[in-house]
């Protein structure tokens, strides 16, 4: 049975058709009222704190969390059709991006140690857990913790 959860709220939940009731309609979200939820293969737990962005294909924001701008202080709005690694200022990986090393094998990166650039400049320490999407639309959810 497919584990959801909301980029917006981190609220769990299951379903096994990923339909909202008899409709065509993708789950939404029944505590916030968010748009969409993101499937996940195992059930996970974030940390108070945890921020949630939702990524295209490409690792470009398509939505972020509530607790993204606490984190970092850039609103949705400032995030959205931007890399993910660029716009939040990732930084502490070798070689190619925990981002694209999970879109492109399609495995979750898990406990990735990194900074983040907030809106202000100030670097912070977060932990990062990267979801790839096994979906027919593909993309990405990064959960990002702060240390």
């Amino acid at each position: 049975m497919p584990y959801f959860i909301c980029p917006n709220c981190k609220e769990r939940s299951i379903d096994h058709d990923r339909r909202e009731g008899l409709t065509q309609q993708a789950v939404a979200c029944h505590h916030c009222g968010f748009g969409f939820l993101f499937e996940l293969l195992e059930d996970y737990y974030p940390a108070p704190g945890t921020g949630f962005v939702v990524c295209d294909q490409q690792g470009r924001v398509l939505a972020a969390g509530r607790d993204v701008f606490e984190l970092s202080g850039f609103r949705e709005q400032e995030l959205m059709g931007r890399d993910v690694v660029e716009a939040l200022g990732l930084s502490g990986f070798d070689g190619q991006s925990p981002a694209q090393l999970a879109l492109e094998w399609g495995v979750r990166r898990m406990g990735e140690k990194l900074e983040l650039r907030t809106r202000v400049g100030h670097t912070k320490a977060v932990t990062a857990d990267f979801f790839p999407a096994y979906d027919d639309d593909g993309g990405l959810l990064v959960a990002l913790t702060p240390r």
